[in-house]
């Protein structure tokens, strides 16, 4: 099967900018190293040999169904493997090796050989004897996975495999921590076990999602201090399992007699665990039937929102959860009005946007939105609907609106504004953003969109670089600088480098080889001699480079007898040091 019509300026919908940025650089690297399609699957590995991430890509006629990808990048959108890796479909699709389906696979063996392979593959991958025990365990006892909103009262799964597997990720994470590894599995591992749990809530097995999570909670309890002792905090992990326990109990038809075992339970955990479930507690109170939420899911808002008494820190995560359970339930109306007596204002624009209500949306909007980020997720929403006016408009406003995502905004702004054949309002978005975070591709596209106005649209932004103080743009300053002939403003960046920066201030050495050799010399003479005074061998070789671009520039101020008269005052006063002269020798510096 072909693969879905994909545009960069979807992928650049589905990610932040700073992801398409890394992503497409990845991708000009050659860093996705296979991309195999299998059937309506896509499989890619993306990254170094001894790091790679693996993408995978499920696809149907109409479209992408899911997108996928090994990393621990949790934020807004798709991952740089996962942008990479649909670059490769849209400007390499040809690459793609074509490859038969598991289904295809499995029916070229008979039920012998198909055992067969499952031992052995067993044999090479202990841990997968796990997974197959899950597994068998549910498919031999199937639970009802009807959707509706009366829930299912059946638990038909063994929590022994999940106790055994944390109990392993808590022992691998001692031995990671003995060897002197700096990255543990608890945060990834254990996550990925309560993300078990939550998969089984969002298929309505709140009971199933309830065992698995008895069996975290307990086993991570009992055994937290052999972890502790390395320094192992819980804040994450016990963060994620308050959520995946709200939404478990929430969804779950639990008697009062379970509710009061699981708050037993919890207060225990808390106390052995040092942790607080207080979200799970109070989901556990009020469920559903909580007076002033009926009065809500009814319509009937008032200031207090869905609470008789004062709001807790919670209350915004609690929120969350319900929204996420009557999004589900397909409960919309409900939806719109917990989301608009909690404050949830991104959510209630969102669904009115998903919802098709759209002019509905736009004049909430009006009066509701007030942040970058609420603007942000209705433009997107709108924009999937189609509505790609109405987006960049709202776009628009958002960038005046307070909030931390105006790089990101604005260059999905001027994305829109460019798709749209708006030049004016693509150079406005893509100067916002550029105002937060100063980029050479930036810089060059907005020469592109100015045109005739070039000129005084560059004065502004070159006071924009200069009195931009932010950290990790000395790389785009430069560039900027010395794409402009602007060496002096360059040197004064490259100045304040640590040595560490050598390949760019080579570049500036370079560019000011001939404008200002004074400044290369004492530069370069002083990076250089802070590495031989200290006699670190191991790093003699950049001394000798720094030497190598003073020499240079002596010679470029005709200035020769000086630097032969430097470098014997510098062979005399480091003879000693064998290796430092071998490499003089070597490197033919006369």
């Amino acid at each position: 099967m072909s693969i879905p019509q994909i545009s960069e300026f979807t992928i650049r919908r589905h990610a932040n900018a700073k992801s398409f940025q890394r992503g497409e650089a990845y991708y000009n690297a050659g860093a996705v190293n296979a991309v195999i399609q299998r059937g309506h699957l896509l499989q890619a590995v993306v990254g170094t040999e001894a790091r790679p991430y693996h993408v995978n890509l499920n696809f149907d006629s109409s479209g992408l169904t899911s997108v996928k990808c090994t990393c621990a990048y949790d934020y807004e959108g798709w991952c740089k493997h996962i942008v990479a890796t649909m670059l490769v479909c849209v400007r390499n699709s040809e690459n793609i090796e074509q490859r038969p389906t598991l289904e295809e696979l499995l029916n070229c063996l008979d039920r012998i050989e198909t055992q067969r392979l499952l031992q052995e593959l067993v044999a090479e991958y202990p841990p997968l004897i796990e997974a197959i025990d899950r597994h068998v365990s549910w498919m031999t006892n199937p639970a009802d996975n009807q959707t509706t909103i009366k829930f299912v009262r059946r638990n038909t799964l063994d929590p022994a495999p999940f106790r055994r597997q944390v109990r392993q990720i808590l022992k691998d994470t001692v031995r990671y921590f003995e060897e002197g590894y700096e990255d543990d599995p608890i945060g990834e591992d254990l996550l990925s076990v309560v993300q078990t749990a939550v998969d089984f809530s969002e298929r309505g097995q709140g009971e199933n999602a309830i065992a698995i999570l008895e069996a975290i909670t307990s086993t991570c309890a009992e055994n937290w201090d052999d972890v502790a002792e390395y320094g192992a905090e819980n804040d994450e992990v016990v963060g994620e399992l308050n959520n995946a326990w709200c939404e478990a109990v929430l969804i779950a038809e639990l008697t009062p007699e379970e509710k009061v075992d699981i708050q037993i339970n919890l207060e225990a955990w808390q106390d052995e665990w040092n942790a607080d479930f207080g979200l799970v507690m109070e989901a556990l109170r009020q469920g559903w039937d909580y007076p002033p939420l009926v009065q809500v899911l009814q319509g009937n808002i008032t200031e207090r929102g869905a609470w008789e008494e004062d709001v807790p820190d919670y209350a915004d995560d609690l929120a969350l959860i319900r929204l996420k359970i009557l999004e589900r339930q397909e409960r919309y109306q409900e939806y719109l009005y917990l989301a608009e007596a909690e404050g949830q204002t991104q959510q209630y624009l969102t669904m009115l946007g998903r919802l098709g209500r759209v002019e509905e949306a736009i004049d909430a909007a009006q009066t509701q939105m007030n942040s970058m980020e609420e603007a942000f997720a209705l433009a997107k929403t709108l924009s999937v609907q189609g509505a790609l006016q109405q987006a960049l408009d709202i776009a628009q406003s958002g960038l005046n609106l307070p909030g931390n995502c105006q790089y990101e905004l604005g260059i999905w702004t001027s994305d829109l504004a460019i798709e749209l054949g708006n030049s004016e309002a693509a150079l406005l978005a893509i100067k916002a953003a550029f105002q937060m975070k100063p980029s050479f591709v930036d810089y060059q596209r907005m020469a592109e969109l100015a045109g005739q106005n070039w000129e005084s649209v560059k004065t502004d932004l070159l006071r924009i670089v200069r009195t931009y103080s932010g950290w990790g743009t000395e790389s785009a300053k430069v560039d900027i600088f010395l794409h402009e002939g602007l060496i002096d403003d360059a040197i004064a960046i490259a100045s304040e480098l640590s040595s560490d920066r050598s390949e760019l201030i080579h570049r500036v050495m370079d560019a000011a080889m001939s404008h200002n050799p004074g400044w290369v010399i004492a530069n370069a003479r002083r990076r250089a001699e802070k590495i031989m005074d200290a006699g670190k061998a191991e790093y003699y070789y950049y001394a000798v480079e720094w030497l190598k671009k003073a020499r240079n520039a002596y010679l470029e101020s005709g200035k020769k007898a000086d630097w032969l008269s430097y470098r014997e005052n510098l062979m005399q006063t480091h003879a000693r040091k064998r290796k430092l002269m071998g490499m003089f020798q070597q490197s033919g510096m006369e």
